[in-house]
């Protein structure tokens, strides 16, 4: 009787767009392909630094951050040619091609006996730089209304698999060495390329209305900031990947076989921390403040650590505080590329920011494997510090919308 004497008219909330079950599918299985790619790129990096001691060349902790970080490399250099050439070739021509190249680099550096013939496997793998061409797939898979969850549902998937390679990897070095490691690597490898070749099908690829230009992303400041923050964090991730196996090593008297007992809690507690602070973000709209805060506690975090890298229950706490850290800035920054870049060319500023991560990764294992063997274990961390200091001094200048 209200409703009639009110004159208002009740409004349906409106409904959820649900994924019809092709979609549902199809972004399973393309999550489930990057996952397992990049878990066969994530295994060699927590114990890299300690395994590599059995074989020549694996002393020399420059030569150890190379091959940690050569895949980086090759893969900035090839993502945006090989996204290109999905748009024109098709997507799974173009990604069968990738996991080929990652097969055989694989190959490559379970045969090698020294660290200059795994740093040659590490190119190859690199070489297969598909990550555009899968985002793009998954975007030709999905209706516009739920293409923000399906690319939620992969990034999920990879940070998964990060997690997952911290604790496997120790373990499976410690049963079959690190030329089993590589095998397992190229096993993964053959796993994403019959998911490609066999599983999802090609979808049409629907012609821009709008066709962007390089200038559009390299001209717009905020997005810059943002392709500088993700190379500062995997710059600072595969420097600390550089030194602290080995520091775990000297000070806990773990080998590559052990190391699980340090990750396996401190992965799962940093967990625990990154899904109330992702919540947080989201609903209090808090971006750029959580953003600034992760950011200035990583250089805490980093500025510090080398203070306790004598006591393993420091380095056990500060990894902890690390991996919260990095573990929800990993979630929180691809969101900000969404939520920042024009409709018109989000696929191509993601292009550009997988591109300087990758590079980021290739810097990272460069320079922390140049700076511990020339100037000590500290002076890398340190590094590490000053870049995340540099990276929240940009946060500063962002658009106060974030």
């Amino acid at each position: 009787m209200s409703q009639s004497t009110s004159g208002k008219i009740p409004t349906k909330k409106p409904q959820r767009v649900q994924f019809t079950p092709q979609e549902r599918k199809s972004s399973m299985l393309l999550a489930l392909l990057f996952s397992t790619r990049m878990l066969g790129l994530f295994l060699l990096t927590p114990i890299f630094a300690v395994a590599a001691q059995s074989i020549v060349g694996g002393n020399d902790a420059m030569k150890v951050g190379i091959a940690l970080g050569a895949y980086g490399l090759t893969q900035a250099l090839m993502q945006i040619p090989l996204g290109m050439a999905s748009d024109k070739f098709g997507r799974r021509p173009v990604i069968i091609g990738g996991m080929v190249l990652f097969i055989i680099g694989g190959v490559v550096s379970a045969l090698a006996t020294s660290v200059d013939g795994i740093i040659v496997g590490r190119v190859l793998q690199g070489l297969g730089a598909i990550s555009a061409a899968i985002t793009a797939w998954v975007a030709d898979a999905t209706r516009p209304e739920v293409r923000t969850r399906a690319m939620a549902m992969v990034g999920s998937a990879i940070g998964l698999s990060f997690a997952v390679s911290l604790v496997l990897s120790p373990v499976m070095v410690g049963q079959f060495g690190l030329s089993g490691l590589f095998w397992a690597i190229s096993g993964l490898g053959l796993v994403c390329l019959l998911i490609a070749a066999f599983a999802i099908p090609e979808y049409p690829r629907a012609e821009p209305i709008i066709q962007a230009k390089a200038s559009d992303v390299l001209g717009h400041k905020e997005l810059l900031r943002l392709n500088f923050g993700v190379f500062a964090l995997h710059f600072i991730l595969m420097t600390l990947f550089v030194v602290v196996p080995g520091v775990l090593a000297q000070i806990g008297g773990f080998d590559s076989g052990s190391l699980w007992k340090v990750y396996l809690p401190v992965i799962l507690v940093s967990f625990a921390f990154m899904i109330p602070a992702v919540i947080y973000t989201e609903t209090r709209k808090a971006h750029k403040k959580v953003l600034q805060a992760l950011v200035l506690g990583l250089a805490v975090v980093m500025a510090f650590m080398p203070l306790f890298s004598s006591m393993l229950w420091g380095m056990v706490v500060f990894l902890l505080l690390f991996f919260a850290v990095f573990n929800t800035l990993e979630a929180l920054q691809p969101s900000l590329v969404s939520r920042v870049a024009p409709a018109d060319y989000k696929g191509l500023a993601m292009g550009f920011y997988n591109t300087t991560q990758s590079l980021g990764v290739f810097g990272g294992g460069l320079a922390g494997g140049f700076v511990a063997s020339t100037a000590g274990v500290q002076w890398a961390l340190w590094m590490g510090a000053g870049l995340a200091v540099m990276w929240w001094l940009s946060t500063r200048r962002f658009n106060a919308q974030l």
